[in-house]
């Protein structure tokens, strides 16, 4: 295709190649509904895996490029300039963590406590509300969004979260605001109406079970928005996520959206089970009964990388599991989490040179995940894994 030069948020203008980004309508439905008919391929479009069973999704591009809080190797993650940037650079989906305000508004921030991600330290207004919270058995001390008013959270400022490693996205800080939840969805609105397509988004309740306690739950709040933009049908373009299973269940009750199980290490407990006293583990959950089970409330699961390939004791890529054809014929998508392309964060054997914050083999290593035959994967950096994508495609 012709390449196009695009404008992104922060109004540096990027030159890519252009790509069919016209993606289907996920055919799944409440409680885990049959796969619905998908229509044909028009020509050049992308192969489409679809695992056997119930409730899988549709029409996305096979492996699907999910832009892991936006586009974060390249600006600060949870704002409308990453999110931009990673729908600029052709992201299939974008994705959001959600957590509430202290007058109940959903707003984007991989976690509760913003100390690390905001200016919120320079605003001496706020300086009395640093304190000291027990999250999800973790103790944090600093700022927390349940403590803000969605008018205070909006004088705050993004910041970079990792600095050391990415120096060069902190260049943004101070650029954007934090974004509130509906702020998100009218902005895909209005992208989908410039682009003449949806945009898909991929958006996690963060700590379910730690903000119901506090009477902010997010599941009610959620299908709100969801329902107030038509958003809450099994073809909407965006799918639900949680490491806590039964926030999925809870909100399969509340809308038709496509849902996905995140799963952590398989030593881990969610939340969830840890707070109803259910002593099962992510490693009971990915069997094929565990799998079975999710198969009746979600669509899909978000495994670690590590559950597709476990990593040697040396930080080599050891043999894949059976997790990715396990899921499969439980009707399960299959999207782990995060390819990112600098050396800290990949298997070792695809690390280039000394430096940890230098680029390394990305695309050895998606070549090694997409062969598992996973449906798709975050990424960092969505332009490096849309490349490995069409690689994969190629062969």
């Amino acid at each position: 295709m012709a390449a196009q030069q695009v404008t992104g948020a922060d109004g540096t203008r990027t030159r890519h190649v252009g790509r069919r980004a016209l993606l289907g309508m996920a055919a799944a439905g409440a409680g885990g509904a049959a796969l619905l008919g998908t229509a044909a391929p028009t020509a050049g479009a992308a192969t489409t895996l679809r695992p056997r069973g119930r409730g899988a999704l549709g029409d996305l591009p096979a492996p699907t490029v999910i832009g892991h809080r936006g586009a974060p190797g390249y600006r600060p993650e949870h704002t409308l300039g990453s999110y931009q940037l990673a729908l600029d650079l052709g992201a299939d989906v974008i994705e959001q963590d959600l957590v509430p305000t202290k007058d109940g508004h959903l707003v984007c921030r991989h976690e509760n406590d913003i100390t690390g991600t905001t200016d919120v330290a320079d605003h001496p207004e706020f300086a009395d509300r640093r304190t000291t919270k027990t999250v999800d058995g973790q103790e944090h001390t600093g700022w927390f969004t349940e403590d803000f008013t969605l008018a205070e959270l909006k004088t705050l400022r993004a910041t970079e979260r990792i600095p050391d490693q990415r120096p060069d996205n902190t260049l943004y800080d101070g650029r954007w605001q934090i974004p509130s939840y509906e702020e998100v969805l009218d902005w895909a609105e209005e992208q989908g109406r410039r682009r003449g397509r949806k945009v898909w988004l991929y958006t996690e309740t963060k700590h379910p079970t730690y903000f119901r306690s506090l009477g902010l739950g997010l599941e009610e709040r959620l299908a709100r928005l969801l329902r107030g933009h038509r958003l809450d049908r099994a073809d909407s373009p965006l799918i639900l996520q949680s490491f806590e299973p039964s926030s999925m269940q809870r909100m399969a009750t509340l809308v038709r959206t496509p849902r996905v199980v995140l799963l952590d290490g398989k030593d881990t407990r969610p939340w969830d089970f840890v707070d109803q006293g259910d002593r099962r583990t992510v490693a009971d959950l990915v069997t094929p009964r565990g799998l079975r089970e999710i198969s009746a409330y979600a669509q899909g699961i978000g495994p670690t990388t590590q559950l597709v390939i476990p990593l040697r004791s040396d930080g080599t890529l050891d043999r894949p599991t059976s997790l990715v054809g396990d899921a499969h014929e439980a009707g399960l998508l299959v999207h782990p989490y995060t390819l990112r392309n600098e050396n800290s964060f990949l298997p070792r054997e695809f690390r280039r040179g000394e430096d940890p914050n230098a680029y390394g083999d990305v695309f050895g290593a998606a070549r090694a995940f997409f062969d598992t035959g996973i449906d798709g994967i975050f990424a960092d950096q969505a332009d490096t894994a849309l490349l490995a994508a069409a690689d994969h495609r190629a062969r």
